[in-house]
């Protein structure tokens, strides 16, 4: 970006100086190659000059109560008739917003080719509601991206995001600040897709509002090699957005050492003691000794299965991620 602020500053208080205002963060995270940059106008003002993907504009006075066009243009443009993309909006007075660029701008070379739009969030913070949390707005912004759940496995806090999808906003997480590991899995919580550290606490991020994106595409060959999936975060502030660094994924995150079953042998119930992880995003299953599955993911809420319908025999229980076995243990059914 060059003069964006200078811009910026000028744009604005020609807008506002008689106007309402409301809070905006303008995140640039269309990982198309042909909006790599691009200029934006507000109206017929250029106010954004060169805007770069993985940016964000920090929080900024934006008119309000009145119709606004945020036009996108090529950051070639001279002016408000080189825009190949307009939308209109119309803020609130004195709300805060979230504003996310995602999708895609070429009429070919990307699958699927989700169309360029920009997703809005109504109720964005600056700050966290509580001075020793961390407030997390998750945004899903890959276009080739499924469905998927956000499953945190470091402390052991389990599902945070259940079924979000290409666009949507998971309204803000309120953790206490420490340091995790997120699990990107697919909608169904058994298959993993990525993981990644999110050291909240390392960060010193206490009291801080952030925006963590899906960003960029989970298959690049089909996207004209462009930038590989991963999530990144907006820290409100103008600049670059913080990539979070990658993290073991499924087994990895499975200490077998600390797996164990009892009573053993049973009639009735069995137990499962696991540390770290959150046992219902994974699949149990229970063989017998000819390989015939005999129960199928029935796993409670306290991690107990009920075992009481068995014949008498020796059994096998395997915990699986997706077609991955982590573990597996015999028990004795009395």
């Amino acid at each position: 970006m060059k003069n964006v602020l200078q811009i910026l500053v000028v744009t604005l208080i020609s807008f506002t100086a008689f106007s309402q205002t409301a809070r905006v963060n303008i995140i640039h995270n269309s990982a198309d190659a042909a909006a790599e940059q691009v200029d934006v106008y507000l109206d017929a003002n250029l106010t954004l000059d060169d805007f770069t993907f993985r940016t964000e504009t920090g929080f900024i006075d934006f008119p309000a109560g009145v119709e606004v066009i945020i036009g996108v243009a090529p950051p070639t443009s001279t002016g408000p008739g080189d825009i190949i993309a307009s939308f209109p909006v119309t803020l609130m007075d004195g709300e805060t917003y979230v504003v996310v660029a995602d999708g895609i701008v070429s009429p070919t070379g990307y699958d699927p080719p989700q169309p360029f739009g920009l997703q809005v969030y109504v109720m964005g913070r600056e700050a966290a509601t509580s001075g020793t949390n961390t407030d997390v707005l998750v945004h899903h912004g890959s276009t080739d991206a499924p469905t998927v759940d956000v499953v945190e496995t470091g402390v052991g806090a389990g599902t945070i995001v259940d079924d979000i999808s290409y666009t949507e906003f998971q309204g803000y997480l309120e953790l206490p600040t420490a340091d995790y590991v997120l699990e990107i899995r697919d909608e169904t919580g058994s298959v993993g897709v990525a993981a990644f550290a999110a050291p909240l606490a390392t960060l010193n991020l206490d009291g801080a509002a952030l925006v963590v994106l899906a960003s960029g595409f989970l298959n690049p060959a089909n996207n004209s090699n462009g930038p590989a999936f991963g999530l990144w975060v907006s820290t409100g502030v103008a600049g670059n957005l913080v990539e979070l660094p990658s993290a073991p994924l499924g087994v990895n995150d499975f200490d077998t050492t600390t797996f164990s079953l009892y009573p053993n042998p049973t009639s009735n119930q069995l137990n499962l003691v696991v540390e770290g992880i959150e046992l219902a995003n994974f699949y149990v299953s229970i063989t017998d000794m000819l390989g015939r599955t005999v129960v199928n993911n029935v796993v409670t809420s306290n991690n107990t299965i009920d075992v009481s319908a068995l014949q008498t025999g020796v059994y096998q229980l395997s915990v699986l991620d997706g077609t991955a076995t982590l573990v597996s243990k015999k028990f004795i059914k009395k």
